[in-house]
């Protein structure tokens, strides 16, 4: 496995570019400070431009921040799948040393584990599905930011001319009232265009880095799986392989066993033979020596004259 690959935190690289952007962002406001004050803020006769304005950019910097917590939630979570992958090739007894008990890449550990114990079947693509699915619904309140935030320049912009065009009216009805209806107009078409501009540039770069987020999100995805893949999986799932050689390990036992059976049975029936042939010949020698006393009790009785038996005490 390119445990390189893992040890690569693309929510750092994101975060990186994250701070870059916001120090050029402060630093271009601090160097245009007066024409942006007097843009948005001087000679303003409603505060309708502030207000919308200031909407925009709370709802912008509150997108950011959850933005920021998803990195650095990720940046953990690629630091925990790195973690694994490092315990596990190098062999440590306890796979999950050092790494957080929350973790997504512990519990999935966790759950591979629990299924092995219980006898079950490991499904991975029920598994990588169900936790892109629980991660895609983390994303929701910032899909919902991103979708809007274009909208509130748009209803910043309807809300400025309908003040132009009030001023127009005015404008029109009374010649005196000419120069506050003028006013007006031009007051309209300043805050349009200021909210026009403050929701461009930050859906560009709230678009920007969301769309960075998801490829974080890809990325993190991706390692979780190829993770379970490669380590995890083969643990848990003896591969076919492995079945082959151990039921070929198997067959070669069993062979072993039978010529050891096979052995064992002729060294029985060897044993077997030469006891029958001792029998035969200790039944042989007890014949002889039979035949012998016999011979040995009719010397007896001739040498010593007694008188002979009866047939049947010889026997």
């Amino acid at each position: 496995m390119d445990l390189n690959r893992l040890l690569t935190s693309l929510s750092t690289q994101i975060l990186i570019q994250l701070a870059i952007a916001a120090s050029l962002i402060v630093i271009g406001i601090s160097w245009n400070f007066d024409f942006i004050y007097s843009f948005y803020f001087e000679n303003q006769q409603t505060q309708t431009g502030v207000i919308i304005n200031s909407s925009i950019v709370s709802l912008f910097f509150f997108g950011m921040i959850n933005i920021v917590y998803h990195l650095i939630r990720y940046k953990l979570e690629e630091k925990a799948i790195a973690g694994l992958a490092n315990n596990i090739e190098s062999l440590k007894t306890d796979l999950l040393d050092g790494l957080a008990g929350d973790s997504i890449v512990a519990k999935r550990y966790w759950t591979l584990r629990s299924i092995r114990k219980a006898n079950g079947a490991i499904n991975h693509s029920a598994l990588s599905a169900m936790l892109t699915a629980d991660e895609g619904t983390k994303f929701g309140l910032i899909r919902y930011i991103n979708n809007i935030l274009i909208l509130t320049g748009v209803f910043g912009t309807i809300v400025s001319l309908s003040i132009a065009l009030l001023g127009a009216s005015d404008l029109i009805d009374s010649a005196a009232g000419s120069l506050g209806g003028m006013g007006l107009v031009i007051h309209g078409m300043s805050t349009a265009l200021s909210t026009t501009i403050t929701a461009i540039v930050s859906y560009v770069l709230f678009g920007y880095f969301y769309t960075r987020l998801n490829d974080v999100q890809t990325h993190f995805l991706s390692g979780i799986e190829q993770l379970t893949s490669i380590y995890l999986l083969p643990q848990f799932i003896p591969a076919n392989d492995d079945i082959v050689h151990k039921m070929g390990d198997l067959i070669k036992s069993v062979v072993l066993a039978t010529q050891n059976l096979k052995q064992t049975q002729e060294i029985y029936h060897t044993s077997a033979m030469s006891l029958q042939e001792t029998i035969n010949i200790n039944r042989e020698q007890i014949e002889t020596l039979s035949s012998d006393l016999n011979d040995i009790k009719s010397v007896l009785r001739e040498g010593f004259r007694l008188p002979s038996l009866p047939s049947k005490d010889y026997e």
